[in-house]
């Protein structure tokens, strides 16, 4: 069994705050640190700790950043399929409150460069036994990945943005947060033309739609440092689960659990827990 993650690689630049700024407004930073990201590397990162055989696909620069994103990659066991590009790494700049909530500005870079599949890429995507998409890539390869699959595609549609009806028809498993689902006309205008939908609630756990029915999934109650990341590791958590042959309920109260574990640490990356981090934490 397989996970294939096509998405982003950023490195963040993380500054701690007791507040977000108001617009025009300068506040001063209690602490920094960066660190690896993006939403497709820290997927295929919280795949990878979650013992799923995971391949990353996306585009870094030639840069020190870049190198840094391949060498977190590698250290977490994901095998990285990752172009080289003249444009630099993409970096996000992260502000997170002392309550935990945080603003991202991303700055694409090599991401942007991901277009027009190779071959070898495409196999790659045919190959895998789990497809995993955001939206921090061109649409459009996003889309020709989705088709190019012929395993499981699951597609976090995050961030938001409208989304064409080929794309939808190619997806198996959507995974959107309420804000994300409302933006896109509803979970019921959604179920029209996806399968399976996971609409995730932060602490209040998740909603999982399939035909008529309807399941709810509670939280886990934790303290929270920083909610950066939390999104990309229950992605990662729940198709592990799935590439193991789980079925989708057991696979969400599984992804619950890992972003449970990491908003209880700082950064995106160092935050996401390993597979026995996260049985013990559920046990």
């Amino acid at each position: 069994m397989s996970v294939l993650v096509v998405g982003s690689g950023n490195v963040d630049l993380v500054s701690r705050v007791e507040r977000i700024p108001a617009p025009g407004e300068t506040v001063l930073s209690t602490g920094f640190a960066t660190h690896a990201g993006g939403k497709g590397n820290n997927q295929a990162t919280a795949a990878a700790r979650a013992n799923a055989h995971t391949t990353f696909l996306g585009s870094f620069g030639d840069d020190d950043n870049g190198r840094r994103l391949l060498t977190s990659l590698t250290d977490s066991g994901v095998r990285p399929l990752v172009r080289t590009s003249t444009e630099p790494t993409g970096t996000a700049l992260i502000t997170v409150a002392a309550g935990g909530e945080n603003a991202i500005v991303v700055n694409a870079g090599a991401n942007a460069t991901l277009t027009d599949l190779t071959d070898a890429e495409r196999t790659a995507v045919a190959e895998a036994d789990v497809v995993l998409l955001q939206l921090e890539i061109p649409l459009a390869t996003v889309t020709e990945a989705a088709k190019a699959a012929t395993g499981t595609v699951v597609l976090n549609a995050a961030p938001a943005r409208p989304l064409p009806r080929d794309l939808l028809e190619s997806v198996d498993l959507l995974i959107v947060n309420e804000h994300e689902a409302a933006q896109l006309g509803g979970a019921e205008a959604l179920l029209d033309v996806v399968p399976r939908l996971v609409v995730t609630l932060g602490a209040q756990g998740a909603v999982i739609h399939t035909g008529d029915t309807r399941t709810e999934v509670p939280g886990i109650p934790v303290q929270v440092v920083d909610t950066t990341g939390a999104g990309d590791t229950f992605c990662g958590a729940l198709v592990a689960r799935l590439d193991e042959g789980a079925a989708l309920e057991p696979s969400v109260r599984f992804a619950t659990t890992a972003a449970a574990v990491s908003v209880g640490r700082a950064g995106a990356v160092p935050a996401i827990p390993t597979r026995e981090e996260i049985d013990d934490f559920h046990r």
